[in-house]
């Protein structure tokens, strides 16, 4: 089924050089942004970006632009896609770590969005901290800042993610909008 397994775990590859990522400048203010989403193939995944979209342009005044879904949950999003979202978006959501794999590329795509200068938060379930943290000291930012959520998501009702999406709204509008400092 897959072509190749991501293992954060394992360390940089031989020979890299680790670098410090640089998280991209958070604005003051949500309001007039405009919004991407990038969601992957898990269940429920798109339903819960989607209520973070509106409960974001409902209470911070943002407008939902670009919603994008990658079709690989073990690999970043294509180059393509992310061209898309840093040239058509202001912020980006990133979602919904809900499995080793899928939050680990999760961190992945919200690292590159940051490289790219578009603030990024990535939504992972809490039960894949350590796969999402891994990721990220892979790619040369520990400490990276994301957003959790309970385990799990894809069993969710329809009630359940909104519920869910309302219950993390405030840690997502909080992320985008202050300096998350990367840990030295």
């Amino acid at each position: 089924m897959f072509d190749s397994i991501i293992d954060p775990t394992v360390g940089p590859p031989a020979g890299s050089v680790p670098g410090q990522v640089v998280l991209a400048p958070r604005p003051d203010s949500l309001s007039g942004l405009r919004l991407g989403l990038l969601a992957n193939i898990k269940r429920n995944a798109e339903p819960f970006l989607n209520e973070v979209g509106r409960l974001l342009g409902e209470r911070y005044g943002v407008q939902t632009v670009l919603a994008r879904k990658k079709a690989d949950i073990t690999a970043t999003a294509p180059q393509q896609m992310l061209d898309d979202l840093c040239a058509g978006c202001d912020i980006v959501v990133v979602g919904v770590g809900d499995c080793g794999s899928c939050s680990a590329s999760a961190v992945a795509d919200g690292i590159l969005l940051e490289q790219a200068g578009v603030p990024a938060v990535v939504i992972c379930t809490d039960a894949f901290k350590v796969s999402a943290d891994a990721m990220a000291d892979l790619r040369g930012a520990p400490g990276y800042r994301y957003v959790t959520t309970p385990h799990p998501v894809a069993n969710l009702t329809p009630d359940g993610v909104r519920d869910r999406a309302a219950a993390a709204i405030g840690d997502i509008a909080g992320l985008l909008t202050r300096q998350a400092s990367l840990a030295a």
